[in-house]
């Protein structure tokens, strides 16, 4: 009788999180934020011992990484490599993000694991691509890289460098690391089998961020090795764009919201309960986003710079914060800043919507401000809540497509707006106003609409629109502007401060009152455009508008005819 043949043993399926429930906690600890180990340990100390062999040529003594860097840098580099299984060539962890704050090494974390994978890959002709936003950030990525290998006589043999291309080639396989700036057409046709976005946050500035790393990545879908690694700090804005996008999609991953096993997320940023008690201002506190601290960044550094940005004013500070302490810049809250944005966050329901508002409110009115080409046509409905006499709040603003060339910095955020519904771009100018005009009208059949209120000074076409759709010329009311809008002002700052304000929760409105200064004329208080430095308030505007019409104590005006009259229906 034939011995049966012996079967190799099947290897147990992989299981694994990128979720890291308790990095609050660690993180404060200074304990590991990595959210798994390596799934293949052989290729991990593979690519490790590549990497750890690296010299730092711009550190004194020319260290490699292995004898000079922490160990946070080195684990996630481990997790990487170790993320490929060599037996079949496929990598099972695809998209690693990786947010720290400026001065923690990350040139050198995008040229020792990119010259790395150089290094290992077997792929004939393969590409892989550092994509910058600009020139200069390129030359910062590239530099290390070409430094690493001409002062290591083995790499040299290895790989040609092309100092003026910003290129390196593998003599043998002929694959090729290359640095590149974005510019549209720099990633056009590429097929890349790994990319390194350095300081993503740049990308979400740019009205084609999002579509420009689409086109880089779009070989990546045909190579099972294929990866792509997102580095940034934060923004010195509010995140937009791609860098929003994605920044909020890693935090999902990382608190167990999202389950995605191919998205490594690695985020160094203050715990929510920190920054509401003021700790990332304590210097003893700033090692939570700076896990290099004490090594390619100095506390005496970063103290003295905090001192010069606090005598610089709010700006300079707000972005100093965002770039050395990673945080996220959202309302601005400094000496000039509308007193009422202090409690904006907290009045937020985002389950509160139009339909929410008109059902349980008694009484309903409208704020209208703006309309201009380059403005927001922004439209407030503000109710009083039938059973609590609360305020509750809900806002659209439409603007004109073009807008998106005229101000291409601001482009990126206009269209998150747009994706959140709570911005219309509009290709003909009179469709804004006709979409007003519909809402309204909705709003009047209600029976609840006493009043609209807007600037004298506006659009003519908004009111001829208003009448058109059958609002009484009795409910068209108009608010004075500047220093006259102190009272509205001053009674919504009190109504956000006692927490009978609410609102939906809404970016837009977020953005407009952060973006909102405020300015003491004698006793009263202004609010403009001018004092906001072109940044746009327009939904803020509307809404003081509405607070102005609501303050009146109006009264419904009840079913517009017999047929909308309810206790009419059984008769």
């Amino acid at each position: 009788m034939r011995k049966a043949l012996k079967q190799a043993p099947v290897p147990p399926a992989l299981t694994w999180s990128t979720a890291c429930h308790t990095w609050e906690k660690r993180i404060v600890a200074r304990e590991s934020i990595i959210p798994c180990p390596p799934l293949f340990p052989a290729a991990a100390k593979q690519g490790m011992d590549v990497f750890n062999a690296l010299k730092l040529v711009d550190v004194m003594g020319e260290p490699t990484i292995g004898e000079s860097c922490r160990s946070w840098l080195k684990d996630f580099a481990e997790s990487f490599f170790g993320s490929y299984d060599p037996d079949t060539g496929v990598r099972h962890i695809s998209e690693f993000f990786l947010l720290v704050s400026k001065k923690n090494t990350k040139s050198t974390i995008a040229a020792g694991v990119m010259l790395t994978q150089l290094v290992l890959n077997w792929r004939r002709s393969a590409e892989f691509l550092i994509l910058a936003p600009t020139k200069e950030a390129a030359d910062n990525a590239f530099k290390p890289a070409r430094d690493m290998v001409l002062n290591d006589p083995d790499l040299d043999a290895i790989f040609h460098v092309q100092k003026y291309n910003r290129v390196i080639e593998h003599r043998q396989t002929g694959a090729t690391l290359k640095v590149v700036a974005a510019d549209g057409q720099s990633v056009v046709g590429k097929k890349a089998t790994g990319i390194l976005v350095d300081e993503l946050w740049e990308f979400g500035k740019k009205p084609t961020g999002e579509n420009m790393l689409m086109e880089a990545m779009g070989g990546i879908s045909s190579r099972p090795e294929g990866f792509v690694i997102y580095l940034s700090t934060q923004s010195d804005e509010e995140p937009a764009g791609v860098f929003k996008s994605k920044l909020e999609y890693a935090r999902s991953i990382r608190d167990g919201k999202i389950q995605n096993k191919k998205f490594f997320p690695v985020i160094y940023e203050f715990p929510a309960a920190l920054i509401e008690a003021e700790k990332h201002k304590d210097p003893d506190y700033w090692y939570v986003p700076n896990p290099n601290l004490g090594l390619s960044v100095g506390t005496e550094f970063l103290t003295s710079q905090y001192d010069q940005q606090k005598e610089a004013g709010e700006g300079p500070l707000r972005v100093w914060m965002a770039k050395h302490l990673n945080v996220q810049v959202g309302l601005s809250l400094g000496e000039k800043a509308w007193a009422g944005a202090k409690y904006w966050e907290q009045r937020g329901d985002p389950n509160l919507t139009l339909d929410d508002v008109v059902r349980r409110s008694s009484v309903l009115v409208v704020g209208i401000d703006g309309g201009g080409l380059d403005d927001f046509l922004s439209m407030a409905v503000l109710g009083c809540d039938a059973e609590t006499d609360e305020w509750l709040h809900w806002q659209r603003s439409w603007v004109y497509c073009d807008v998106l060339k005229t101000r291409k910095e601001e482009a990126p955020r206009y269209l998150d707006f747009e994706k959140q519904q709570d911005l219309v771009l509009v290709t003909t100018m009179a469709d804004d106003i006709i979409e007003l005009g519909e809402i309204a009208a909705d709003l009047n059949r209600s029976g609840k609409l006493a009043l609209i209120g807007l600037d004298p000074a506006g659009v003519a076409e908004i009111v001829f629109e208003l009448r058109r759709q059958g609002i009484e010329e009795s409910q068209i009311v108009g608010v004075s502007q500047g220093w006259k809008l102190t009272g509205p002002i001053k009674t919504l700052e009190r109504k956000l401060a006692d927490g009978s304000f609410h609102h939906g929760g809404r970016p837009i409105m977020a953005w407009a009152v952060g973006n909102a200064k405020a300015q003491a004329k004698g006793n009263n208080i202004e609010i403009t455009k001018q004092l906001a430095g072109g940044k746009k308030i327009d939904p803020l505007m509307a809404l003081f508008d509405a607070v102005a019409c609501m303050s009146k104590n109006p009264e419904p005006p009840g079913p517009k005819s017999i047929f909308d009259r309810e206790d009419l229906w059984d008769s």
